[in-house]
Order: structure tokens, then C-alpha cells, then sequence
């Protein structure tokens, strides 16, 4: 009897992003169809609102392009990444696990999006970047997954 073990199912997607108040959009479109053709849409809508929370706060608050990075990974994680130029990492990704952001206040009109990632995500982290690294010139990486085993990645934070 002959078994055959099939490669786990692995890919890598990435977008570059103008400096655009469309950028958001583009890149909820881009989540969407990458997980709708992967069949993973038990984490479409978490993946779609935190992805596009992250590239709305990278094009508010630099004056550069910024990148979209989706993995999925071996254990049915989905990873995303977003990198913009600027070198400042806010919480909760500043200092995991401790550093949480409280609710935004029912009369803010912004301030919810970085909450929203320790609500919905099931780990996260930041980075500051030094110019060169990754190819961009510096900035900041942030990320956060969703789904699979909940095992707690390296130098990582959870809810």
C-alpha cells in the first residue's frame, strides 16, 4: 500500500498600496477574493475588517505607500501583515502581551481600529523596521493572525 502525503496548503499573497483613500477598499477586495478562492471563508469577515483597519491607519497617519502581506500557514493560521514607512508601532502591538488599547468613547469618530485587532484577532505584534530591512526603507510591520491550532507564535501577543 503506497501513501501519499499532500503538501499542506500554503500561499503567500502580497500588494503593494499607494498613498490613496482607496487603498482600504482595494485591499478588502483583495482579502476577500484571496480567501473565497481558498475556501476559507470562516475567517473572511474577521481577516477583511483588520486588514482594512490596518491599511486605513497606515494611509491617515503616513504620507507613503504601504504593503499587504496575507500567509496562510501550515496550521491553518492566516497571517497578515501590513507595512508603512512610518517607524512608530502603536498598541496593543507595541509591547505584547500586556499593552491593550481601551474602547474608543461612544463620541470619537475614530480610534476603534487597533481595539478591533485584540477583539478579533488571536494573536498580534508590530515591529519597528530600520531602513533597508525588507526592501522599504525602514517604517513599521504590523501583524495579526486568525484561526488554526492557537498556538501562540514567537514574540507574539493574544487576547
Amino acid at each position: 500500500m503506497s501513501v501519499t502525503v499532500a503538501p499542506p496548503d500554503t500561499w503567500v499573497y502580497a500588494l503593494r498600496l499607494p498613498h490613496d483613500p482607496r487603498a482600504a477598499r482595494v485591499a478588502r477586495m483583495t482579502v476577500r477574493a484571496v480567501l473565497r478562492g481558498h475556501g476559507r471563508e470562516e475567517v473572511l469577515e474577521a481577516v477583511e475588517l483588520l486588514a482594512s483597519e490596518l491599511v486605513t491607519n497606515a494611509y491617515l497617519h503616513t504620507r507613503g505607500p504601504a504593503s499587504l502581506r496575507m500567509t496562510a500557514l501550515s496550521d491553518g493560521r492566516i497571517r497578515v501583515g501590513v507595512w508603512d514607512s512610518h517607524p512608530y508601532v502603536p498598541a496593543p502591538f507595541a509591547k505584547p502581551p500586556g499593552d491593550r488599547v481601551p474602547p474608543a468613547g461612544v463620541d470619537r469618530e475614530g480610534g476603534r481600529g487597533l481595539y478591533l485587532v485584540q477583539e478579533y484577532a488571536d494573536w498580534w505584534g508590530g515591529w519597528p523596521l530600520e531602513g533597508g530591512r525588507l526592501g522599504r526603507g525602514g517604517g513599521k510591520l504590523l501583524w495579526f493572525e486568525v484561526g488554526g491550532a492557537g498556538v501562540a507564535p514567537e514574540g507574539g501577543s493574544s487576547r
